[in-house]
């Protein structure tokens, strides 16, 4: 619909005070370069179909560029393709190829510094070193952009959308795949990250760091190196997101550490070496999630307090909640537990019979990983059943008081 207004308008070239110039072979202006020079602040560029060489182009004035279908720009592996220097500026509907390599630069198919209120939307960003660079820079919208790499190993290749020291960025709708990180956000505040699909990439989903109030909502995470690292950071909401079949020697589905006042809630975690590792996490609060068929649901290391565990399903994991110590100031309470073997004689759906979601198996595994291969022993299950009676290795007082009958899904 948006393609078709303009077209109509183009019999005028004039909206208003604003002008629209068409670039293609046949016409006047043969080329994005020559277009932005002739524009004014506030036009219109439209690209027709075709494939258009594009060189660290700069961008200093408010502009609206769009491509039609069949519309590329090859950056012909020189460095940046666009650059977006100035305020207002949207990108939208381009294919972009070719955008430069290089081990001491962080050359990107489009490069965003200081440039506020940026509309960048509906682009295919292929096999860039960075997709989107975006620096210090506020108020810009990213969203329904394609963006995929062929490389395998991390240093060859760029962070998809890469975030830095910006602030009320709306990264919507996008898909990010085969990058080393799919999203990677550090010093972005007030952002909301929401309905993306970052999958098979090198290192992380989502990696976030030293960011604060910030949110992430229906979002999947699958089959990344791990799904999602958020780090040194405070007031986040992440909230019915996936997390799925994230596995390796040393992957998970979520990693916090060093988070303070958070909010984890209703996601799913299915089928992930760990589904959340935690350290050094405090007031966080985890409720309504699903923690199925994973190695380990929740794996605790040093350094966590006042954690709030509760209204969520453990089904199906190896090991629903692991300790490195005997110290615990975190509460688990109201959480269904596959394993649980209890009784309800008052039938009012809470189990009669607190329930001990650690095993000392899980403490072993710690110390000695190898030991991973008794897992389904006779031996072992004896030795969890005397834990739970008399507990020395594993906290005394992590206890579900009131563990629920019934899944809450």
């Amino acid at each position: 619909m948006r393609i078709l207004l303009v077209t109509i308008l183009l019999s005028t070239f004039t909206v208003g005070s604003a002008s629209i110039t068409r670039v293609c072979e046949g016409c006047d202006v043969k080329n994005l370069k020559q277009a932005v020079s002739l524009s004014s602040a506030g036009d219109t560029i439209l690209l027709e179909p075709g494939s258009y060489i594009c060189e660290n182009l700069e961008i200093t004035k408010p502009l609206t560029i769009i491509g039609k279908d069949g519309a590329v720009l090859d950056g012909n592996m020189t460095g940046y393709v666009l650059k977006l220097l100035a305020d207002s500026i949207r990108i939208s509907g381009l294919k972009i190829i070719n955008a430069g390599r290089s081990y001491t630069k962080d050359f990107a198919a489009i490069y965003t510094f200081r440039a506020n209120h940026f509309i960048i939307e509906d682009n295919i960003i292929v096999d860039p070193f960075f997709g989107l660079l975006i620096e210090k820079s506020k108020h810009g919208v990213v969203r329904n952009n394609v963006i995929y790499g062929t490389s395998v190993k991390e240093d060859e290749t760029g962070n998809g959308i890469h975030g830095w020291h910006c602030s009320n960025l709306q990264i919507h709708d996008n898909e990010v795949y085969n990058m080393r990180d799919g999203i990677y956000l550090e010093f972005v505040d007030e952002s909301e990250i929401k309905n993306n699909h970052a999958h098979d990439n090198i290192r992380y989903g989502l990696h976030f760091m030293f960011s604060n109030h910030d949110q992430y909502l229906n979002n999947r995470f699958e089959q990344n190196g791990a799904g999602v690292a958020v780090m040194f950071s405070k007031f986040i909401v992440m909230k019915e997101n996936q997390f799925v079949n994230n596995w390796g020697p040393a992957s998970y589905g979520l990693l916090l550490k060093e988070i303070y006042d958070a909010e984890v809630v209703d996601n799913e975690f299915i089928e992930n070496t760990m589904a959340v590792f935690i350290d050094g996490t405090t007031r966080i609060n985890y409720t309504g999630n699903t923690f199925r068929k994973n190695g380990w649901a929740i794996k605790v290391s040093g350094g966590c307090y006042a954690n709030h565990i509760y209204g969520n399903d453990f089904a199906g994991n190896s090991f629903d909640v692991s300790y490195n110590s005997k110290m615990n100031d975190n509460t688990f309470n109201g959480n269904y537990w596959s394993a649980y073997t209890g009784y309800d004689l008052d039938k009012d759906g809470v189990g009669d019979v607190p329930y001990r979601p650690v095993k000392l198996f899980s403490y072993i595994v710690n110390q000695t990983p190898e030991t991973i291969i008794l897992l389904r022993s006779l031996f072992v299950d004896i030795m969890n059943f005397s834990e739970r009676v008399s507990p020395v290795f594993t906290p005394d007082n992590l206890v579900d008081q009131s563990p629920s009958m019934r899944s809450f899904k």
